[in-house]
């Protein structure tokens, strides 16, 4: 991760350990949130991920009259098959319903691997062979294929000029052709990451809970994602809690707005 160049909006998941332990306006067909207006919001981002605990984590969602921007990638999932198969399709259409937006992970959900040149970009594999370099063309191709897929499996999806690269890692090419394409990288921020990729021996539910109510501050964009393979104890166990711990603290939450935060 070290060979690449990384946004200041995204810290490093390891920098993120060594630190200490969404006001909504109503929509269509949307579950409404908390007052507009708050000056206190807090942006959830949720990422593809392995899928096990999409389910619960939108019924919390829903049960908070919370929506989010969520980065959509083509990934494998715990049913065998892959996020943006047909299978998926009645997952995204009621995340659509709800009111949430989108932004795009990448297709592949490869990850940057240094510059080759002026206009060239290192795209690899990291779960198996495969590395490309990508041009111009190819680049903005792989930000907006899965976005575009999405529109075909759930219609009237709100997608933002946004993208997120896989890990947070980025490179000033990758950085700069993307947004030749429109498109503007959205990281997290400093405190933003709640720990659901980390071992969960190591790094329990409650601890984690504790940490993100005590440090999440306003205006922060946290990532999550619909599940973690290898995380035994699904930070999805806590999100009620957390939620709940943070609304007492007078925050709130709202989805990214078009510009990013």
């Amino acid at each position: 991760m070290s060979l690449a160049a990384r946004p200041a909006p995204a810290p490093t998941r390891r920098a993120l350990l060594a630190a200490p332990l969404l006001a909504l306006a109503p929509r269509p067909g949307a579950a409404q949130g908390q007052a507009a207006g708050c000056g206190r919001s807090v942006h959830l981002t949720i990422d593809t991920g392995w899928g096990r605990e999409a389910e619960a984590i939108a019924a919390t969602l829903r049960h908070h009259r919370i929506r989010a921007t969520l980065f959509v990638a083509d990934e494998p999932t715990f049913r065998g098959d892959r996020t943006l198969d047909d299978s998926w399709a009645p997952f995204w259409r009621a995340r659509v319903a709800e009111g949430h937006n989108f932004a795009s992970h990448t297709w592949r959900h490869w990850y940057f691997r240094g510059d080759a040149g002026p206009g060239r970009t290192r795209y690899v594999n990291r779960t198996g062979p495969g590395q490309e370099t990508l041009d111009q063309a190819a680049l903005c191709a792989e930000l907006t294929r899965p976005v575009d897929r999405l529109r075909q499996l759930a219609p009237g999806a709100e997608v933002l000029p946004l993208w997120r690269a896989p890990g947070g890692i980025t490179t000033p090419g990758a950085l700069a052709m993307a947004a030749a394409c429109g498109l503007r990288h959205q990281g997290w921020s400093a405190h933003g990451f709640w720990g659901d990729e980390l071992d969960s021996n190591a790094h329990p539910n409650a601890a984690l809970a504790r940490r993100a109510i005590a440090t999440t501050r306003p205006g922060e964009v946290v990532v999550l994602h619909w599940g973690v393979r290898s995380r035994r104890d699904p930070l999805a166990n806590v999100l009620d809690e957390i939620l709940v711990g943070l609304k007492a603290r007078g925050l709130c939450f709202a989805p990214l707005p078009a510009a990013g935060a």
